[in-house]
């Protein structure tokens, strides 16, 4: 029996058990930086498995070895843990028991996935042409990110680790399928905080005052002239303000103004150049119009690029293990993902697992009440990371890695 073949009997044969485990975990979230019971139940199904592990790196991450270091390379594979801040709407019978707290980015299926391939490759272990170390990750949900915390702690050393795949849920493709794209992906993410300062008094005597809602109002419009007119047409870029506090009333200009927006770019140059722009713009317009300002603009997670030629292989090996109809390429994403910091320090694929199902209703946006899969995706995303992970040892990366 040659290994797919093999894998995909395994993961089958342990279907019901990743999908018991994909349920205890959406059960029971956990917000970011406190996965304390959901690293402990992890530990328990790898020390079940006898496969060893290390708890407590980066906080509640675990990172466990399959195979020998020694007799070949180490690819990792990560998947994350944390829960979002959403009260569940779902009515099923595996809905969050944790008030306000929900799977509602996947996390739980990435967490069970890796789990199901780490089943797997345990059962093929003898068969790896050098390492698998998996890689349990909290805290991708806020900043500064888990994965940073975890490379800071040595993640990626002892052994030293020398490329990396990560999958996440996409409820706009269906169950089955796959989606890959090499280079640009995701954006960078960035806080913008903007305190808007003038003199308030009463609104029927404007000329006394100096109105920091009008000077707002002059500020957004500018800062999205300045993403049109000032970024490069083929660099996408987003600065959009989403919050607005003027704690004014019918007849009172308020003194000042509390401004809250988002950042997103797909250049680390430019990002840096917009930065200095909007704190300069910001200040010097707000200064022009009698007010003045105050711009706090907190970094977050960087671009995310995969590794052109990895990802390439990467979707060819998930053709040769799902079929060609079943794997696509994607389009650029504006939203972000902290497996960027993995993606900068080693070669690494970060790809889509397809997890709607129009006929069963499966399908709501991520970050909602109502956000769910079909558990089948399960088995396509264990079997997935397993065998690009066995794969690529077998292949060698020489030729995973070769133009």
């Amino acid at each position: 029996m040659d290994f797919k073949t093999q894998l995909l009997s395994t993961i089958a044969d342990h279907a019901e058990e990743i999908r018991a485990i994909r349920r205890h975990l959406h059960m029971h979230p956990e917000l970011s930086f406190q996965e304390e019971k959901t690293a402990a139940y992890v530990s328990q199904c790898l020390s079940k498995w006898q496969i060893d592990h290390q708890k407590g790196v980066g906080g509640h991450g675990i990172v466990a070895l399959l195979g020998d270091p020694n007799k070949g390379p180490v690819v990792a594979l990560r998947g994350d843990m944390d829960a979002l801040p959403i009260q569940e709407e779902n009515e099923v019978e595996y809905r969050s028991q944790n008030e306000g707290v929900m799977h509602a980015c996947g996390h739980d299926v990435h967490t069970a996935c890796l789990l199901g391939a780490a089943r797997a490759l345990k059962e093929a272990e003898g068969q790896l042409k050098g390492c698998v170390k998996l890689i349990f990750q909290p805290a991708e949900e806020r900043l500064p990110g888990g994965a940073s915390i975890m490379i800071d702690d040595g993640v990626l050393h002892k052994p030293d680790v020398w490329l990396i795949f990560g999958q996440h849920v996409y409820p706009d493709m269906e169950v089955g399928h796959l989606g890959f794209r090499p280079g640009m992906y995701m954006a960078s993410a960035d806080e913008l905080y903007i305190h808007v300062m003038g003199r308030g008094g009463h609104a029927a005597l404007p000329q006394k005052n100096v109105d920091p809602i009008l000077i707002s109002a002059h500020l957004i419009t500018a800062i999205q002239q300045l993403v049109s007119r000032r970024s490069h047409p083929s660099s996408p870029t987003v600065v959009s303000i989403g919050k607005v506090v003027a704690a004014g009333s019918t007849n009172v200009i308020p003194k000042e103004v509390y401004m809250e927006g988002t950042i997103r770019c797909m250049d680390e140059t430019w990002r840096k150049d917009l930065h200095e722009l909007l704190t300069k713009l910001c200040t010097e317009l707000c200064s022009s119009m009698g007010g003045s300002a105050e711009v706090e603009i907190r970094r977050g997670y960087p671009c995310l690029n995969n590794h052109e030629t990895l990802t390439r292989w990467s979707k060819k090996t998930a053709a040769e293990l799902h079929g060609d109809a079943h794997v696509h390429d994607l389009d650029l994403r504006m939203t972000a993902e902290d497996f960027a910091y993995f993606a900068q320090a080693v070669p690494a694929c970060f790809y889509r697992l397809g997890v709607a199902n129009a006929a069963t209703g499966k399908g709501a946006p991520l970050h909602t009440s109502r956000f769910d899969i079909d558990e089948k995706a399960l088995e396509v995303g264990a079997s997935t990371m397993a065998y690009l992970a066995a794969m690529a040892l077998e292949e060698g990366l020489d030729n995973v890695l070769k133009d």
